[in-house]
């Protein structure tokens, strides 16, 4: 496995706890479409929230979030609508987060943005 993808994971386990310890149910992670995939689908109260992670060790190439572009933005959404469809589920609240997690050597930062797109 590649770093970027070992950082990725790491990334997105910590991200899933993170909403753990909020209270909200993890109930999918990795979800794969042909539009894309969402990193982790949960729950939180009566809205079902997709999360996109962006895990980063350094801000040399900017802000985790600034990644998640126009383009991935229309992949996440386009991704979040045949979950939907899929699952029976349009007439869900539905919510829009990144979750930018930032890795020092011994330690790590969070940063939620919640309705990000």
């Amino acid at each position: 496995m590649y770093i970027r993808h070992e950082t990725g994971k790491i990334g997105e386990d910590l991200a899933t706890k993170y909403l753990e310890n909020l209270g909200y149910t993890i109930v999918e992670r990795n979800f794969v479409a042909k539009q894309g995939e969402i990193d982790i689908i949960a729950k939180d109260k009566q809205e079902l929230v997709f999360v996109e992670v962006k895990t980063r060790t350094n801000t040399l190439y900017g802000k985790p979030v600034e990644a998640v572009n126009e383009p991935k933005q229309k992949h996440l959404i386009s991704t979040a609508k045949y979950y939907l469809y899929s699952k029976h589920l349009e007439n869900e609240f539905v919510r829009l987060d990144v979750i930018e997690v930032y890795l020092r050597e011994n330690s790590y930062k969070i940063n939620h943005i919640k309705q990000s797109i």
